[in-house]
């Protein structure tokens, strides 16, 4: 349903029946009011799908307005919102150019003196109208970034910072990773958005290398791999075109629900690094790194900061023992460590019949060893390993901070 100017009493007319049919079946709901309420049933939907995601942006505002399932998919969660809110300074005049639902945006405009919304949808930018009327610091624009751009280089019109955040999809829908593959392309942009702003801030996926992508753009000052701790959710690149910048800042930053974890590091001090090998004993604690610290590239400072020992080059588990604060991951205490041998593998589903297994350098996945094993999923964890020694071992542990 298009939005209008009176999408405002649309939602007011409608708000206590979205409220109370919130828990209710929306197959059913199709079924009886489909052809009455379609976008009521939307929100309901959306809400139900995003409201994990977006849980604080719709405790803010209840009456939070989704115009597809697909901008709620696209969207920035709240909590990656602020992160990237913490990268502009304060006061700063700032242009979001892939708004979207502008949850980024919004974020930014708690810390910004001033956000520009640019968003080429029509119902996703007359949407972002709506969900934003109440800040009196966002302006939302309706055009193509790359026009947009252009409009704003004749006039002289600059940003201190420009965030954007190109579509990873190609035109038959499949998934681009590449900058220069992503809609829009953002090495073809460089040059104009470098006389619009001093500070670009790029949201790319996690697949991309960080090496590759060190090597495509230039004035690279800061290099983000972000995530939660269960998974890095994107690359954040900043560039700073007044600046000549020789090697870029790298940060491993992962969002918990009680604070944000960063682990900061120059690719320089990562290749300088040295690293013990060794085998975990019962007693100690191994430490599992969060998915942002493995992608960052981080797999021998991060030991020798700790005073870590590693369990092989290609084995991404660090152990001490004594249990270390700070490490950016989880830790685990160590209750058995055996060799991979048939007689361990034949006994180990009856002494623990329920442990998570994560293979690590191991010749199968850890669904497979799982099977093999003939275990479930528990609280306690089994990694499969492969040792410096070049021998596997299961090493069975129990989260550290139980």
């Amino acid at each position: 349903m298009p939005f209008s100017a009176a999408t405002t009493l649309i939602m007011e007319a409608n708000y206590k029946w979205i409220e109370q049919h919130l828990g209710d079946d929306t197959s059913a709901l199709r079924l009886k009011y489909g052809k009455t309420h379609p976008f009521d049933i939307l929100q309901i939907e959306c809400r139900r799908r995003f409201g994990a995601k977006l849980a604080d942006t719709l405790h803010e505002n209840p009456r939070f307005l989704f115009p597809t399932p697909l901008s709620g998919e696209q969207a920035t969660s709240s909590a990656l919102a602020r992160f990237h809110a913490s990268l502009i300074n304060p006061g700063d005049n700032v242009a979001d150019f892939t708004a979207g639902l502008g949850i980024d945006a919004m974020a930014m405009a708690a810390v910004a003196s001033r956000v520009t919304a640019v968003e080429r949808d029509p119902l996703v930018a007359e949407a972002l109208k709506v969900n934003t009327s109440t800040a009196d610091n966002i302006t939302v624009v309706c055009d193509d970034c790359r026009d947009f751009a252009e409009v704003c280089a004749d006039a002289g019109t600059t940003y201190d910072c420009i965030f954007i955040d190109p579509a990873r999809r190609e035109a038959d829908g499949s998934r681009a990773y590449a900058l220069d593959r992503c809609e829009p392309s953002v090495t073809e942009m460089l040059p104009t958005l470098a006389r619009l702003t001093p500070k670009l801030i790029i949201k790319a996926s996690p697949m991309l290398d960080i090496s590759h992508t060190l090597s495509l753009l230039p004035h690279v000052s800061r290099i983000i791999a972000l995530g939660t701790t269960t998974e890095c959710k994107e690359l954040d690149i900043v560039c700073l075109f007044d600046v000549s910048t020789e090697e870029a800042e790298v940060s491993a930053v992962t969002v918990t629900p009680t604070a944000t974890e960063i682990f900061n590091f120059s690719r320089r001090d990562e290749a300088a690094a040295t690293v013990e090998f060794g085998l975990p004993k019962v007693g100690d604690t191994v430490y599992d790194p969060y998915p942002a610290v493995m992608k960052s590239g981080a797999m021998k400072l991060t030991g020798q900061r700790f005073g870590l020992k590693k369990l092989a080059p290609n084995t991404h588990l660090w152990f001490s023992e004594r249990l270390v604060e700070g490490f950016p991951g989880h830790a685990f205490r160590v209750t058995e460590v055996l060799p991979y041998a048939s007689r361990n593998i034949k006994r180990y589903a009856s002494a623990h019949p329920r442990v998570s297994v994560s293979a690590r350098n191991f010749d199968m996945t850890s669904e497979t060893l799982r099977k093999r094993l003939g275990v479930s999923d528990g609280p306690d964890r089994l990694f499969g390993v492969t040792a410096a020694d070049g021998n596997r071992y299961l090493i069975t542990a129990t989260p550290a901070e139980a």
